[in-house]
């Protein structure tokens, strides 16, 4: 999906092209059940650009909605040379488009099929850059968990990019130190993974190393077979054959990868010490590795500058970041929701029909803030412009003396009137 070919032919020069005002889209590189991915070139600069499409409407409740957010959040904190970069993401009321790294080169696995396999040489370059960006995320509480050659692609200097960070993992999804989600592909993924006890993601990435290493230099896989159970058990009892062609040194380095015992097995950063490993590495590409400064910012700090936050840095919030630093004077209890509105008058406007529907009294406070009367229960309505086309409603309790079982019951009704203009809902807990 991420592996873009170079485009073929010159794109139109229609406006139904451009997207969003800054991007022309051309040929389609490739799709999947839920997103296309598009050659594009940045209309700033000229510069050529891979553009996911996903269709929110396919991915919402679904299992992909949490390897979309996942995979944008980890690639927008991390900045490497050997890592798919992510530029932008913008949205619309039914589209994401993620701007990404146009990898000319496309998936490292179509030149291995080419090649049938690669020299030791060639083998060991390719793995050196794909470990020093393991080492890198690892270093800054990434995990992949689906390393395998089609998400592994080349830029137009040959340079391998990681991509694929939807099945990654962060520092706070570990429980007691281990990551406990089954994931990844079967032949790639480490033995411990498909159990039911937790696992070191950085152990289980460098079982999948070993697996690559093994393609790189033979071109088929060291565990396969049509059967799952079988092919399971012969990853537990390490049952593959080395090919006459492989050095000592590789195959030491893969014998060390592919231990079934993660607390044996080799780890990226004693990898990185080996001498075959070292061997002809670029000293400034080590340096620089270490020199790169991470993107990560796990705290989100929220400006009243509505321009430092991206749309989807609004959008991701839906799974699970706190929004109420958006809002002052906020009282215990509130409802959040982004709306993409073509005005936060219009807003104003579809709130004080639904207010008026359900028999509240309407007000208009002030040009962003409605309040909602009916008995003794008093809501206020306040829209924020986050950024243009993106706008966050809180609703909250505007008098305090009122029960929340009350509230809870009144917000029932209010909400499902609402809901036509709800672009994702937003710590909807009391």
């Amino acid at each position: 999906m991420d592996s873009p070919a170079a485009p073929t032919a010159a794109t139109t020069s229609s406006s139904s092209d451009v997207l969003l005002g800054k991007y022309r889209l051309g040929r389609l590189l490739g799709r999947g059940s839920f997103a296309k991915v598009y050659y594009a070139r940045s209309l700033a600069d000229g510069s050529d650009l891979a553009v996911k499409v996903i269709d929110k409407t396919k991915i919402i409740n679904t299992t992909m909605e949490p390897r979309v957010i996942n995979e944008v959040s980890v690639m927008r904190r991390l900045r490497h040379p050997n890592i798919i970069r992510i530029h932008e993401v913008m949205a619309t009321k039914s589209k994401m488009y993620l701007i990404l790294e146009y990898a000319r080169g496309g998936e490292l696995l179509s030149k291995i099929s080419r090649r049938q396999r690669f020299t030791d040489p060639i083998a060991r370059r390719y793995f050196q850059q794909l470990v020093l960006a393991l080492e890198f995320c690892h270093r800054n509480g990434v995990t992949h968990r689906d390393l395998k050659p089609q998400n592994l692609l080349l830029d137009d200097q040959g340079n391998l990019k990681v991509s694929d960070f939807g099945l990654s993992a962060l520092p706070e999804q570990l429980k007691d130190g281990l990551l406990h989600t089954a994931c990844g592909t079967p032949a790639y993924t480490a033995p411990e993974v498909v159990g039911r006890k937790g696992y070191d993601g950085g152990k289980a990435d460098a079982w999948s190393c070993g697996v690559i290493l093994f393609v790189f230099l033979a071109g088929f896989l060291p565990f396969d077979d049509s059967n799952l159970a079988v092919m399971y058990q012969k990853i537990r009892r390490r049952d593959f054959q080395f090919p006459s062609w492989f050095s000592k040194s590789a195959r030491w380095v893969i014998a060390r990868l592919l231990d079934p015992n993660p607390e044996t097995r080799l780890s990226i950063e004693a990898l990185m010490e080996v001498g075959w490993f070292k061997k002809s590495l670029q000293s400034k590409d080590q340096n620089q590795n270490h020199q790169i400064q991470t993107m990560f910012d796990l705290q989100l700090t929220m400006s009243p500058d509505k321009g430092s936050m991206s749309a989807f840095d609004i959008i991701s919030m839906s799974s699970g970041l706190d929004l109420s630093g958006l809002f002052e004077g906020r009282g215990k209890w509130a409802k959040r929701f982004t709306s993409m509105m073509e005005s936060a008058e219009r807003i104003a406007e579809r709130v004080t029909e639904v207010g008026k529907k359900l028999g509240y009294t309407v007000e208009r406070r002030k040009k962003s803030v409605i309040g909602l009367g009916k008995g003794r229960m008093g809501l206020l309505i306040e829209v924020l412009e986050v950024v243009p086309s993106l706008f966050m409603v809180q609703v909250r309790v505007g008098n305090g003396e009122v029960g929340v079982d009350l509230v809870e019951l009144q917000w029932g009704e209010l909400k499902v009137e609402l809901e036509d203009m709800v672009f994702a809902w937003h710590n909807d807990a009391v």
